[in-house]
Parts: C-alpha cells; structure tokens; sequence
C-alpha cells in the first residue's frame, strides 16, 4: 500500500483547499491535487490526496463512499503511471 489515493466523484465547485480539510478527519495531508480541464480549468471530478503514513491512510481509505458536499465520492489506492503502462501491456484483454 501507498499513501496516495485517487478521489473520485467530487463536486465540481470543490477547491483543493476544501478537499485537504475533509481528508484532515483521517490525518495529515501532505499533496492534494484536483485534475482540471486543461481548455477549461475546470474540475474533471476527480483528483488525488496523499496522506503522510499508512496508517492515516487506511482511515483515508474509509471515507469511500461517505457524503461530501452531497455527493459519494470514490476514495482507493492510487497507482503510478508505469504500474498503469504495465498493466496495461501485459493485459490485452483479446484486443489486437
């Protein structure tokens, strides 16, 4: 395990401020980022928490599925982008 976290179904109106302060209940946040729209600027909906151990990110882990600003967001392990190119490579999945 790792102490980043994808986030999914924020609120599009959310700041990363307020996403830091909602995931400061599991323990400190060290790296919050939410992606953009890079035309627009604005939230795709998703973004990533880093938490400072793995303990606190466990807590982090159990806030999947619980209201935020009147949504369920998504919380789970996030993935570096080589373990995603190698998943990806050696998982065809039948497709040529």
């Amino acid at each position: 395990m790792n102490t980043r976290l994808y986030v999914g179904s924020i609120p599009y109106a959310v700041t990363e401020v307020k996403l830091k302060e909602y995931f400061e209940q599991a323990g400190r946040v060290v790296y919050v980022k939410i992606i953009k729209n890079r035309e627009t600027g604005l939230s795709r909906g998703f973004g990533f928490v880093e938490m400072a151990t793995l303990e606190e990110t466990s807590k982090a882990l159990e806030l999947n599925g619980k209201d935020f600003e009147k949504r369920k967001i998504i919380v789970k392990e996030a993935f570096d982008s080589e373990d995603y190119s190698n998943n990806r490579e050696g998982n065809d999945h039948g497709n040529a």
